[in-house]
């Protein structure tokens, strides 16, 4: 179509946003409560650890702590697995686990890296190392994840029946949702569902680790092994389930007009 000087029009539609990218409304955006809600979403999914990458999609591996956090979260449960086999002595293998955690504490200091998840890993090996030279039972070095797994579980459930299903409040950071997504009721369920898809993670674990430490020292390399294939990787491939659970419709794009 041209105009009577001959000129080209000038193209005003707006561009169609990109796939799994949500963009708020206008309204949305200027509301006076806009900044606290966006605030809110981010501080929420940074503190639980969420990234995202230059494309706006969920970065799976950053969100696991990256090789170095999910190597913090495996080498002294893998540490203490081997000392334990070799020595058959439960006070060295301990120290063996303690003294691999302390050292990715140092190495954090070393990088001028935060602390957080390092010393998080630290007191978690050493409550565990407590449990087990307490009882004198080497599977009770793994007896913490199971409590910890409970805690989550009944988080994320609790966050589905009061409506505020965790995934929603980490993915919709992470695709610009804010907290918009809580007024759109096909948004929240779908949410409620990626929030039970990380619950039922959380759940199998339990399910298949549990009857390993019931059978005691016989259970325990099996009880370390799936405790090291259910950590990381499993909680990579839930999150990756979730997000594409979630995954918002994409917009059609609205068909160019022409004059005669």
């Amino acid at each position: 179509m041209t105009v009577a000087n001959g000129s080209e029009p000038k193209d005003t539609r707006r561009p169609t946003p990109p796939e799994d990218h949500v963009v708020l409304p206008d309204a949305a955006k200027a509301g006076p409560d806009s900044p606290s809600v966006s605030e809110l979403a981010a501080g929420y999914a940074e503190k639980a650890g969420l990234h995202r990458n230059s494309a706006g999609h969920v970065d799976m591996l950053k969100s696991a702590g990256g090789v170095q956090g999910i190597a913090e979260s495996i080498l002294p449960g893998l540490v203490f697995l081997v000392a334990f086999t070799i020595t058959r002595d439960l006070t060295p293998s301990l120290i063996a686990a303690l003294a691999t955690a302390a050292v990715f504490t140092v190495v954090r200091l070393i990088q001028r890296r935060p602390l957080t998840q390092a010393l998080a890993g630290v007191v978690g090996v050493g409550i565990s190392a407590w449990l087990a030279n307490t009882t004198g039972k080497a599977e009770d070095f793994y007896v913490l994840g199971f409590f910890t797994n409970i805690a989550y579980i009944a988080g994320m459930v609790l966050s589905i029946v009061l409506k505020w299903p965790v995934a929603g409040l980490l993915f919709g950071f992470v695709r610009n949702e804010g907290l918009e997504w809580r007024k759109d009721a096909e948004r929240l369920r779908a949410y409620s569902l990626g929030t039970w898809i990380v619950v039922a993670v959380l759940a199998l674990r339990l399910v298949v680790q549990v009857p390993l430490y019931f059978m005691g020292e016989p259970g325990l390399t099996a009880l370390a092994t799936t405790r090291l294939l259910m950590g990381a990787p499993l909680y990579i491939l839930g999150l990756w389930v979730a997000w594409l659970v979630t995954k918002p419709a994409t917009q059609p794009s609205k068909p160019s007009s022409s004059a005669d």
